[in-house]
């Protein structure tokens, strides 16, 4: 392994690190919201032939819900402790998702660059951002799939990632990890409109900083160009392709009642509706993603560019 290619996996991965903590209680929220199993203390009677909540139900409870209340209710019945539930595979996940999605956008990006007329184009973009959407999301699914499941918990004191691991390798076996990954192949879509257009805010940003300078030497960004770069492009990404995250969640729930990814967009379309259905949970994503996308992002270029630009050790300091 290159001292650079590593340094992208550092770099990724420290990054990813740090913002899923920060925003770990916004994620748990999130979660709980797309999902159709969790009622925020709502008792809710089921008939014998009913295996989920009903539609109307479902909405009567959270059309209503604000980010405080639900933080309240999840501090009064779970403690603390209930904001950070799936902390521990989150955290055991982000770092190799982020360490591999940016190692490998960089790998495939370098390589697209070295095979095409014009280097750094849209199209070099969106190749290299699929490339490590499909990548990061194969490896890690199970991973996320164990956080979800836990995240969904709402009992005081929660389930261990072990207990469920075991739990669902007994009811489904080692597929049942991958439940919702056609979910998040769709959400590559999200991963490519978002690094296209970060690319290009970073490009207009950089032409800002050289028309602003007073010598001919390229300005480098710092850190707040690349955040603010992150925040725009992950909102205007995250507001088109949202509803595969709905699709996602619901698809990693205990039950058969959502089987495929079309089945389950078109099955909450016709239940739930769009707003209340298909983009529930937004504003909290919003809220978690934009500061979680901004941290890790520029996190990840100061520290691929520091590590990239590192002294040159002299043959002595190398024996060293």
């Amino acid at each position: 392994m290159s001292f650079e290619t590593f340094a992208h996996l550092f770099a990724g991965a420290l990054g990813g690190s740090i913002g899923a903590v920060v925003t770990c209680p916004l994620e748990v929220i999130k979660t709980r919201l797309q999902s159709s199993v969790a009622t925020f203390g709502h008792k809710v009677q089921l008939s014998p032939n009913q295996h989920a909540i009903p539609a109307a139900e479902l909405t009567r409870i959270k059309s209503n819900l604000t980010i405080w209340r639900c933080v309240q209710h999840i501090i009064q019945s779970e403690g603390p402790k209930g904001l950070f539930k799936g902390l521990a595979p989150n955290l055991i996940g982000v770092a190799p998702s982020r360490a591999v999605y940016f190692c490998t956008y960089s790998q495939v990006k370098s390589a697209c660059n070295s095979k095409v007329a014009h280097p750094n184009t849209p199209y070099v973009h969106m190749v290299s951002a699929a490339s490590a959407g499909f990548v990061s999301s194969t490896f890690t699914n199970p991973i996320w799939f164990v956080k979800t499941r836990m995240q969904l918990d709402e009992s005081f004191k929660g389930t261990s990632a072990w207990s469920c691991i075991r739990s669902i390798y007994q009811t489904s076996g080692v597929a049942g990890f991958y439940k919702g990954i056609t979910a998040s192949y769709y959400g590559i879509v999200e991963t490519m409109i978002h690094f296209v257009v970060y690319e290009f805010f970073k490009e207009k940003l950089a032409e800002i900083q050289d028309n602003g300078a007073n010598n001919n030497n390229k300005t480098r960004l710092n850190i707040f160009h690349y955040m603010a770069a992150a925040a725009a492009s992950k909102s205007f990404a995250s507001l088109i392709a949202y509803p595969h995250e709905v699709a996602r969640t619901r698809l990693r729930e205990e039950g058969h009642k959502y089987r495929s990814f079309f089945q389950t967009i078109f099955l909450v379309y016709r239940e739930e509706g769009i707003r209340n259905g298909l983009y529930r949970g937004l504003v909290t994503q919003l809220l978690r993603q934009i500061p979680n996308t901004a941290i890790m992002m520029g996190t990840y270029e100061v520290m691929a560019h520091v590590l990239t630009n590192l002294p040159e050790r002299t043959p002595m300091e190398q024996q060293i």
